[in-house]
């Protein structure tokens, strides 16, 4: 993962300071147009110059590919990274309803979405439910406008592989106003290349990945971006029976905000080590095959890693 320390080094010494993106948010050093490109046959690249909590990286992109917006599933599995978003969806709604919001902390809201709403109050009408975020990235994934675009990805990579429309795409403007937050990580088109060499395998392809980022934390959220494009690669790859080849990561406004500069620091003091491997221990031909896919279904093997170092989440609450 040098990339991705080059990466961190680059934003440093090139970034220039940039105001807060939205209200209540540290300013940023900032670098627009970056780029990291990491290839499966190296290892799955998930990040060793500090421990990363990968059944989040697991959770979220299985919520994802289900079309789920109501962050119960991700609680309910040990993963909070939507947590602040989906309060501050919470008392947007509240306040565009005319309600008073019962539920005073993050940590109220969080304890009734796993147990239950404390009364019928906190689910006001059909187009609110309490967790909900709007229409963000699973919605736009699996009902774009009516569009299945994850089905429709699969059935091009099946039926014309050397094509150039396999693309999933969250940028929908029409729906802005339904997102609790618009698509940070927005365009992900697969690129299939013929195997030239008998010996790989029954495949006859490789498949490769580029994500564009329109905007990324890059201490917090970077590391989680990567290892979840590359997972779901991994995926893809199953279901359509090629082999996971490169991941290439494109960044627009790829940031450090200014209360992570000591951990990004103390971070670059620090050796990558060798990478993990991914085994997906599930037969996947077909979406269904991918829907009905599990946490257990994924394992982590041999992941080695420095200390874990804590920094401050930040959404604007």
């Amino acid at each position: 993962m040098k990339q991705y320390q080059d990466l961190l080094k680059d934003i440093l010494t090139k970034g220039t300071w940039k105001n807060a993106a939205r209200e209540n948010l540290p300013r940023t050093k900032s670098l627009f147009g970056t780029r990291m490109e990491f290839d499966m046959a190296d290892g799955f690249p998930l990040l060793t110059t500090k421990k990363i909590y990968y059944k989040a990286i697991i959770v979220e992109l299985l919520w994802f590919l289900k079309g789920d917006t109501n962050i119960k599933y991700l609680v309910d599995n040990g993963c909070n990274i939507w947590n602040q978003d989906a309060y501050r969806w919470y008392l947007k709604n509240a306040e565009e309803r005319g309600f008073y919001p019962q539920l005073k902390t993050i940590e109220e809201f969080v304890d009734n979405i796993k147990n239950g709403p404390i009364n019928s109050i906190e689910v006001w009408d059909s187009q609110y439910k309490l967790g909900d975020l709007g229409k963000v990235y699973g919605d736009q994934w699996r009902n774009q406008n009516g569009v299945d675009q994850l089905k429709t990805v699969i059935d091009r990579l099946n039926s014309n592989p050397m094509g150039r429309y396999a693309i999933l795409d969250a940028w929908n403007p029409s729906d802005f106003s339904k997102m609790a937050l618009p698509p940070c990580h927005l365009l992900y088109q697969f690129n299939c290349r013929k195997i030239e060499d008998s010996k790989i395998g029954e495949s006859m392809y490789y498949l490769d990945l580029q994500m564009y980022q329109r905007s990324v934390d890059q201490f917090l959220g970077c590391p989680f971006n990567i290892a979840s494009a590359s997972l779901l690669l991994h995926i893809i790859s199953k279901a359509v029976n090629m082999i996971p080849s490169n991941f290439v990561w494109v960044g627009g406004d790829t940031h450090i905000y200014e209360n992570h500069l000591d951990q990004v620091n103390e971070q670059l003091l620090r050796n990558p080590l060798e990478l993990c491997k991914l085994e997906i221990n599930k037969d996947i031909k077909s979406l269904d095959d991918i829907l009905s896919l599990e946490i257990g279904d994924i394992s982590i093997i041999d992941y080695k890693y420095h200390a874990a170092i804590k920094a401050e989440l930040k959404t604007g609450l």
